[in-house]
């Protein structure tokens, strides 16, 4: 195993150059192999877990996923502010920040997005969720994508660009997570579901989230400074890519439904209709039935 890290690692150094030395030794950082086997048995698990549970009941998880929640939630929110604080006192320039010229604040910032590279792993319990309480019609194309991607990719990023230009896009995404976790922790109690109503929000958040880092990672083509161009481009690819995924899903799910709703509203009031001559219908056949037996 050894000697497969550093095969894997002398590649990643040619073709990326020379890591950030401030994240040396950090756990699950060193090598790519742990967090390669942590995705491959990610997917294992999506592929095979449904097929596992297909003649077992559904798990309620209730409990367990209140307190998963609130955990994902406090952790975001922790985040989130440390992140702010610490761009306020690198004095982050919006438009292209580097990474090595933040001071101290570059520090605070490379600690809290090594929380957010391993929240993403934490977050695959979102999945296992999902197969557990056989909610199989949660686990898409997009939501496997994203989960799977993510931890891969900021693997990489936390060993080249740890901090600079890289906070944006973790920031935003911890704002729009404290929403998130503590819908679905709230989600998890019946008694509090009639009273939840932002979750479309959270989606058409996750859009302007996409936009705004675009917008933002493209600052940094157009007014550049010492973070690697290469990052940009990739992180602008990537953003595009979920706003496909993302846009299709808001589509699908919410005005498809809306769509939906009305036909049935529309079909519902000739059912009614149509039920109440039917019913008539029914009594006066029932009537000369009685009457032909009565013959």
């Amino acid at each position: 195993m050894e000697l497969v890290d550093k095969t894997i690692n002398s590649y990643f150094d040619v073709w990326l150059g020379p890591r950030d030395p401030r994240v040396k030794g950090w756990l699950l950082l060193e090598n790519y192999t742990p967090t390669f086997i942590f995705s491959t048995l990610y997917l294992l698990i999506v592929w095979l877990g449904p097929k596992y549970m297909r003649n077992k009941q559904p798990f309620s998880c209730r409990g367990i996923l209140v307190i998963y929640n609130l955990g994902l939630t406090l952790l975001s929110l922790y985040m989130f502010y440390e992140l702010v604080t610490g761009v306020l006192e690198g004095g982050y320039n919006f438009f292209c920040q580097d990474t090595h010229s933040g001071g101290e604040a570059d520090m605070k910032i490379i600690r809290v997005l090594w929380w957010y590279y391993f929240s993403k792993l934490i977050e695959f319990m979102d999945t296992f969720f999902f197969i557990l309480r056989k909610n199989n019609h949660q686990i898409t194309v997009l939501h496997v994508y994203h989960h799977a991607t993510m931890l891969n990719i900021w693997w990489f990023v936390m060993n080249w660009v740890p901090c600079g230009h890289s906070y944006f896009g973790a920031t935003l995404n911890s704002f729009i997570h404290v929403l998130m976790y503590s819908y679905y922790g709230l989600s998890a109690v019946p008694a509090m579901r009639p009273y939840l109503w932002w979750k479309k929000y959270i989606t058409q958040g996750q859009l302007i989230q996409f936009v705004l880092t675009i917008f933002q990672t493209s600052c940094g083509v157009v007014w550049p400074c010492a973070f690697p161009q290469g990052w940009l481009y990739f992180q602008i690819s990537y953003m595009i890519s979920l706003i496909i995924l993302f846009t299709n899903f808001y589509i699908q799910t919410y005005n498809k439904k809306a769509s939906s709703r009305r036909k049935e509203y529309q079909n519902g009031s000739t059912a009614i209709a149509n039920g109440y001559t039917n019913s008539f219908s029914s009594l006066e056949n029932n009537v000369k039935q009685r009457k032909q037996r009565k013959d």
